[in-house]
């Protein structure tokens, strides 16, 4: 195969990784995956070799092309590459990859943009499920530069709203997949939860927390990590996921009280490190727990209509919008939304080292 490919750089939301056009990376699925290694330098912890920053949050990876699905414009396979190890996670979503999508898909002539704002209907692949993106594009041009800011980003930019359609039980089946809103795991009260990405959510009380510690401080327990760790595991085989020790899902997630009735803080994990912020699809977990009754997170009885619900993380806030439909037991959530921003940072070509490639090819 060819060692130079094209390539846009971009920041999605509080993400950034190369996007990629289906038919610019190997059909063959192994070829692919040592193709998206090479690019970000798996093999590195610092990642020197390619466009990777040493994190989970930059080690990712957006693959898009013209949907097959009725319905959808495009679609979007979400990857998460190794940070030190070779390894291709296409199991989730994520959410903040998924803000610069459509910019992407515009400005890549997949879909004709419309004067004002243009709606794309993006088809996740990784969960098969539907969200629309709405992106402003005066003069049928993507615009980059606005006035919207998000926690976690500086400066601001134009605001993109995502709004997810059919996200919950996406990739387990159902929104709560071991048939309880609680489990006890690891003598802890848990909530396993597949909305948008599943997660497997812990009361910061029970692990002697009080909720609100940084990244850094939660890092820098191994006490911590290896017990959330070892819940994440058990959580994984109790969703139905099977051995989830080489996959990022599901996500644990520590929550406690928030400012207010409608906010709920969480800490957020990638899973073996904490997140210097939050996560989109986890951040609509979240919510959903929170808006939902009967589970860890749980906040103020929910009820018809839209809900706002503020998901506080290290770096501020994230605001997503809810829609309920029914009461007590019967709730359930039918749409979330929420606005991210994106930039496109660079365009061009990108140079693929021999030495990630198998010997066979």
């Amino acid at each position: 195969m060819t060692r130079t490919i094209p390539c846009v750089l971009m920041r999605a939301g509080t993400s950034r990784g190369p996007f990629f056009l289906r038919d610019w990376l190997p059909a063959d699925e192994r070829q692919r995956d040592e193709a998206l290694i090479g690019a970000i330098g798996a093999s590195d912890l610092l990642q020197l070799d390619g466009v990777g920053g040493g994190s989970s949050l930059t080690s990712k990876v957006a693959i898009v092309s013209r949907s097959k699905e009725p319905g959808c414009d495009v679609d979007y396979l979400f990857a998460q590459v190794g940070v030190g190890q070779r390894s291709v996670d296409t199991r989730p979503n994520c959410g903040n990859m998924l803000s610069g999508v459509a910019p992407f898909a515009i400005e890549q002539g997949l879909i004709d943009a419309q004067d004002g704002e243009t709606t794309v209907r993006v088809f996740n692949v990784n969960t098969r499920s539907r969200i629309d993106v709405t992106v402003l594009t005066p003069g049928r041009r993507v615009v980059y530069a606005g006035e919207t800011s998000i926690d976690g980003v500086t400066g601001s930019a134009a605001p993109i709203r995502l709004n997810f359609l059919d996200a919950w039980g996406s990739v387990t089946g159902s929104v709560f997949p071991t048939g309880r809103r609680i489990d006890h795991i690891e003598g802890l009260s848990v909530t396993c939860i597949d909305a948008a990405m599943p997660l497997v959510l812990l009361r910061a009380a029970d692990l002697g927390l009080h909720g609100r510690e940084s990244p850094a401080q939660l890092d820098a327990d191994p006490a911590l990590l290896a017990r959330v760790e070892a819940v994440r595991l058990a959580a994984g085989r109790a969703m139905g996921l099977g051995d989830v020790s080489a996959s990022v899902v599901p996500k644990p997630v520590i929550v406690s009280a928030g400012d207010d009735p409608d906010s709920i803080t969480s800490r957020y994990f990638t899973p073996r490190r904490c997140h210097a912020s939050h996560a989109v699809t986890g951040a609509i977990g979240v919510a959903t727990a929170f808006a939902l009754p009967g589970t860890v997170a749980s906040g103020a009885q929910a009820r018809d209509g839209v809900r706002t619900v503020s998901v506080l993380h290290p770096q501020g806030r994230i605001e997503v919008e809810v829609v309920i439909e029914g009461h007590g037991e019967a709730a359930s959530i039918q749409r979330a939304a929420l606005v991210r921003t994106a930039r496109k940072i660079l365009q061009g070509e990108l140079h693929l080292p021999d030495y990630v490639f198998s010997t066979s090819n």
